[in-house]
């Protein structure tokens, strides 16, 4: 397995839609496999493909306290948005940013899985609001694209002073 370089705002790859998957290979189970080494070294509870610059409609989540519960969608489709809760959200393409979203509170989801099987999940609470954030990214969505614009300018410029920071000092 092998670490991948998550994309960080305001990396214009981040805006690409990405496109359905139609191959259920050993490149995609390798691809599957480093994103969950990625996003729990980050560490994180989701990661879309598009974060590592990988445009196919995929993301993984794993919510569970012990890190033992990993969840793959492909090709996910939200059948059902039920109710309203407010949460407090992160991003690995947003290091250190973190905002109150607005999001539906309980979700259906359709998918498939690692092997192409589809199957059809009822989620609440913190995993859906995961899946709504990460299944966003797949449509080049993101979280502080709920966000006023003013708040949006704020995040951009602080992002991209700690990034220059990082290039200058030879990180």
């Amino acid at each position: 397995m092998a670490l991948l370089k998550i994309l960080e705002y305001p990396d214009p790859r981040l805006r690409t839609k990405a496109t359905d998957i139609s191959d259920f290979n050993v490149a995609l189970g390798q691809q599957i496999d480093n994103m969950f080494e990625t996003m729990y070294s980050a560490p994180g509870i989701g990661l879309a493909a598009t974060q590592v610059d990988f445009h196919k409609r995929l993301f993984v989540i794993d919510v569970s306290e012990e890190k033992n519960e990993p969840l793959v969608f492909i090709n996910p489709k939200i059948k059902e948005l039920r109710g309203v809760e407010q949460m407090e959200e992160g991003c690995l393409s947003f290091p250190g940013v973190y905002a109150l979203v607005e999001r539906a509170d309980s979700l259906t989801i359709e998918a498939q899985d690692r092997d192409g099987n589809r199957f059809e999940m009822e989620a609440d609470g913190l995993l859906a609001v995961c899946i709504q954030h990460e299944l966003d990214h797949l449509q080049g969505k993101l979280f502080v694209d709920y966000l006023s614009a003013l708040k949006r300018q704020r995040i951009r410029k602080k992002l991209e002073k700690e990034q220059k920071a990082k290039s200058t000092s030879g990180m």
